[in-house]
């Protein structure tokens, strides 16, 4: 059956939210395994006759379901070959919290984060807590399991899951379904397997849950669907137990010589009923400080392996007599106790961050999953631990193992060969003898992910044929026509089929950029792409800049990783076949380029950067949007616009020329069009001798709209001590043609700038920059686009103006006592310089600061460009209008990006002032 005939027949049961383009197939082709499965159709459903329509469709047609949440799956359970549901864009809310009864009613596609929330005001909350709780579904946790870090204070997901609104595949709702009483039946034939081979240990997790089905233990059918993948029926609904934090945690980080002697001492650990017990290994920290920079771990105890214990209760006294025992007996090198939880939160965010982060392994190479989260009983993880470190040397893989060390299951990601001819058959090789050392142990393949597509085949390797067998006669009873995510648990698909990486083909094209970290290779670039889903996060809530096109549509295909995962169909399958493909323009149409991914992504994909070489290679040598030529020579139009300024501002002021203008320049005729200034920066600049000297690199921007900006700059570098010398009028960083994918043309003009700047550079002279995204390019774009030494040896002397003073000796900054700021950092700042240095500063001169997340939603040409008005407006009305609504007189909107200042203009009328600006006005007055 074909797509369109599929979404024909959903469309005729009353369905209405149905994906079929082959973006959104390519983005839902995965989760965050390393399989590739193309569905048919995506459904999204509204309400429960939507799941019962397509569950109808599915028995007439013979096309199988695949339930999804967040797609944060790393076995390959949240993909399927027929119709995948994705129960997070629209079965999202939370029905009720019952603070009496602690218990909260949700829809199946509520985000973990969402529950904790409409919790909180009761003093409750939901105990499990897995790394993805920002994004993850309680839906998704429930057909996982799902555990996380504090399963030894709450339990797993099952532990705290009261009661499921759940439907067979006969479109029955499972409390009332003649499949129970069948099911009575099969666990009675079975009853002393179920009593001999499950729940050994906490963390097994792999297979169905039989031991909830015993008679002694109440034939629990809540607790046994729990856990099965979503292949024995459909939740749309759960009732779950919630639960009140302690009022004091205390964080003790042990350290040891190597990680398995930290797995050594879990067992006097867990004596002191630490709430948390988390492995880290300086493997994971080497390279978060690699990326990151040497401050961004916080300090670590000596050791080089580490467990993070959480202690916690309601009696200060009794909390801190436990760490001071627990300390006594741990054995540790050395110890830290923290108790400040703002102080302990960057330690938990590196665990949290850890799938992310592992996408590298030591090695450099790429590290996948496939073999994420195995589980021994803690009693014996420190010699698993030496032994899996024993096996993967002798297959020749290096790994960063962490994770939930007091449970007994560990995280890693290994770099498999998949991109050789013979990956697969390694890949397959070493997942057979990590199985037989797991089941050596008492252990499971799976301590919380579930089997997925990259265990279930191996299940006969933990089980006995009787058990399998049983499993079979489960899911026969349930979906005797396999049609509920097949291919995992029973009748497993092989755990080397359908591998993503291994299907890559070689770009064989001159590539325009030189992606350092990715060893020159496209293909490695685009699969660092774990789908960890990061990109999906709220940032109006937690924070950050990505993705902000995805929360502007809640379209898959317009997230960072749908994006990723459209340009590895490009390389891995057939939807979207090449450079120019539909699939590949339509998801990264929305891109804002704003490379917020590029910082807050833990996989470090730079979809900007991406775009760009898109734009490149599918414009190379042909006809463009007529965008790129206005917006993207924006710097050409500028200088000649600057030898009659008044003139080019009276022609856009006329109706008629200012309608044809825009439409030829592929400009929305909604928006306002900033003002050239009367006179340029440059053209009245005076040298300033007397100090020491700085580089100010005056960009187009700055000089032909906001010359102020740049005069206040000198003011302020002269009251520090400087004697700000300017680039010159050739010297352009190329934005606009590098946004545009122009980046031949942008090479040569970049190339220029970093030639000039750099004698400046070779005498010791530093480079301040004024426009965040002018800066961000010589930073970070002129390595990978220039790619020469002259160019890294001038993004390291480059910095912003905060940074600058941050490092001049004895700078004291005004007086900015009583200014109240709403600071809109712009999205470069915060992803490629950071914007700690410009906090610092205005702390310390008094200013009292709102900072804002998020993107300001112009970005650039993007808002600019017709098609994109409506996405840059609810981008906007994300953080930066809600927040100028709120203003109170007297607020300041701190702006340094022009593009900022220019959406608060057009979209509230609200003027913004650059940081240089704001200390000007304060020049003389000290505190």
């Amino acid at each position: 059956m074909t797509s369109a005939d599929l979404t024909a027949r959903l469309r005729a049961a009353g369905v209405t939210d149905i994906l079929t383009d082959a973006a959104h197939r390519s983005a839902y082709s995965s989760d965050a395994s390393l399989y590739r499965v193309v569905p048919q159709a995506i459904v999204r459903p509204r309400h429960d006759d939507d799941v019962l329509a397509t569950l109808a469709v599915s028995r007439e047609t013979g096309v199988p379901i695949t339930a999804r949440g967040a797609g944060t799956s790393v076995a390959g359970n949240a993909i399927g070959p027929g119709i995948v549901l994705d129960f997070s864009r629209h079965m999202n809310r939370v029905i009720e919290v019952d603070g009496d009864a602690r218990t909260a009613r949700v829809q199946a596609g509520t985000v973990q984060a969402v529950l904790q929330a409409a919790a909180k005001p009761f003093g409750l909350r939901f105990g499990p807590d897995p790394s993805t709780h920002t994004r993850c579904t309680i839906g998704g946790m429930i057909g996982n399991n799902s555990c996380g870090s504090r399963t030894l204070g709450y339990g797993r997901t099952s532990d705290n899951t009261l009661g499921l609104k759940a439907y067979t595949i006969d479109g029955e709702e499972l409390s009332q379904s003649k499949a129970v009483d069948r099911l009575r039946d099969v666990i009675g034939a079975n009853l002393a397997i179920g009593r001999t081979e499950f729940a050994t240990f906490g963390r097994q997790v792999s297979g169905y849950a039989v031991e909830h089905l015993l008679p002694e233990n109440g034939f629990n059918l809540t607790e046994f669907l729990v856990g099965s993948e979503g292949t024995l029926a459909i939740v749309t609904e759960a009732t779950v137990r919630l639960v009140a934090d302690p009022a004091y945690r205390t964080l003790i980080v042990l350290g040891y010589p190597d990680f398995g002697t930290a797995g050594d001492v879990i067992p006097k650990i867990l004596e002191f009923s630490p709430t948390a017990c988390e492995g880290l290994d300086h493997r994971i920290c080497d390279v978060v400080r690699s990326r990151r920079g040497p401050g961004a771990v916080p300090p670590l105890p000596g050791g080089t392996a580490w467990l993070m214990v959480e202690i916690a209760g309601d009696d200060a006294d009794e909390v801190r007599e436990r760490v001071t025992k627990l300390v006594a007996a741990a054995e540790a090198v050395d110890h830290r106790i923290v108790e400040d939880t703002a102080e302990a939160a960057p330690l938990w965010k590196i665990r949290e961050d850890g799938a992310g982060l592992a996408g590298r392994a030591p090695s450099g190479l790429p590290a996948h999953a496939g073999w994420e989260d195995a589980a021994v009983p803690p009693a014996r993880i420190g010699a698993y631990l030496r032994d899996f470190d024993a096996l993967t040397a002798r297959h020749g893989l290096s790994v960063m193992p962490y994770g939930h060390l007091g449970d007994g299951c560990v995280h890693v990601r290994l770099d498999f060969p998949l991109d050789k001819p013979d990956g697969p058959r390694l890949f397959r090789a070493f997942l057979e003898d990590a199985a037989d050392l797991v089941v050596s142990y008492g252990g499971s393949l799976s301590g919380e992910h579930g089997d997925g597509r990259a265990r279930s085949e191996l299940l006969t390797r933990m089980y006995s044929p009787e058990a399998i067998d049983l499993f079979r006669q489960i899911k026969g009873v349930f979906d005797p026509r396999n049609l509920l995510n097949p291919g995992n648990l029973v009748d497993p698909d092989p755990v080397d089929a359908n591998i993503r990486v291994s299907q890559a083909r070689k770009v064989t094209v001159p590539l325009a950029l030189a992606y350092h970290h990715d060893g020159g290779d496209f293909n490695q670039a685009v699969h660092r792409c774990t789908g960890v889903g990061k990109c999906r996060v709220d940032t109006t809530v937690l924070g950050g800049v990505m993705c902000p096109s995805f929360l502007a549509t809640k379209n898959e295909k317009d997230s960072t990783r749908g994006r990723a995962r459209v340009l590895q169909e490009m390389l891995d399958g057939d939807l979207a076949p090449d450079w120019r493909s539909e699939a590949v323009h339509d998801a990264l149409d929305l891109c804002l380029s704003c490379k917020g991914c590029a910082s807050d992504c833990p996989t470090g994909i730079d979809m900007a950067a991406y775009k760009s070489e898109v734009l490149h290679q599918s414009y190379k040598g042909r006809v463009r949007p007529r965008s790129h030529y206005s917006l993207g020579w924006l710097p050409r139009w500028s200088n000649v616009a600057a030898l009659m300024p008044r003139f080019a501002n009276f022609m856009m002021r006329l109706p008629g020329f200012r309608g044809l203008a825009l439409y030829a320049a592929g400009v929305d005729k909604r928006r306002g069009i900033p003002a050239f200034a009367d006179k340029t920066f440059r053209s009245g600049f005076t040298p300033v001798t007397g100090g020491k000297p700085v580089v100010l690199f005056v960009d187009s921007f700055t000089d032909h709209f906001s010359p102020a900006v740049a005069q206040a700059a000198v003011d302020v570098l002269v009251d520090a001590g400087y004697a700000p010398q300017i680039s010159s009028r050739k010297a352009c960083c190329g934005l606009t043609w590098i946004s545009t994918g122009q980046l031949d043309a942008a090479r040569r003009i970049l190339g220029g700038t970093v030639a000039e700047l750099h004698e400046a550079v070779k005498q010791g002279i530093p480079i301040v920059g004024l426009e965040p995204s002018c800066t961000g390019v010589l930073r970070q774009d002129a390595v990978e686009l220039v790619d020469n030494e002259a160019a890294r040896e001038v993004a390291k002397a480059t910095m912003t103006v905060a940074e600058l003073l941050a490092a001049t000796p004895g700078y004291t900054p005004p007086n900015l006592d009583g200014v109240r700021v709403i600071a809109q950092p712009h999205c470069h700042h915060h992803a490629v310089m950071g914007w700690d240095a410009d906090a610092r500063l205005l702390k310390k001169a008094g200013a009292t600061v709102k900072r804002l997340g998020g993107c300001c939603g112009l970005a650039g040409n993007f808002g600019v460009e017709r098609g994109h008005y409506e996405v840059s407006v609810q981008v906007a009305e994300q953080q930066l209008l809600p927040a100028l609504a709120q203003a109170q007189d007297g607020d300041i909107l701190l702006a340094d990006g022009f593009s900022c200042r220019t959406q608060a203009d057009d979209l509230a009328g609200v003027s913004g002032v650059h940081l240089v600006q704001l200390l000007q006005e304060r020049l003389g007055q000290r505190r």
